[in-house]
């Protein structure tokens, strides 16, 4: 983990997060900032900046970012009615924090394209 990353402060419970589903690799919980009715951050608990630093070794990791999507997405009522699943990626993909986290948005119609 990283001593000066949000994400990490977070998934260490030194900084608080309304959270929402946890499993043995990531930690979901409500964006401070939502873009959507529903707006929730999937994070791994390991430090990872990015998809592109992901590798083999990080597919258990992978594993539990889809089942907390799939937890997140019924709890929420999103199921349903439809979300989308976003990560951004490097300066120009609008990453601001520096940890891979996955964006579930929904609750209302989303508009396409996105950018």
């Amino acid at each position: 983990m990283a001593a000066d990353c949000i994400f990490c402060r977070i998934v260490r419970g030194e900084s608080p997060a309304r959270r929402v589903y946890e499993n043995a690799h990531v930690v979901a919980f409500h964006d401070i900032a939502p873009q959507a009715p529903v707006h929730v951050l999937v994070i791994p608990r390991l430090h990872i900046a990015s998809v592109l630093e992901l590798g083999e070794e990080e597919v258990e990791i992978l594993k539990g970012v889809h089942e907390a999507i799939r937890r997140v997405a019924e709890e929420t009522g999103v199921a349903t009615t439809g979300f989308r699943v976003v990560t951004n990626c490097g300066r120009d993909g609008h990453q601001t924090v520096f940890h891979l986290h996955y964006h579930i948005l929904g609750g209302r119609r989303l508009g396409w394209p996105p950018g």
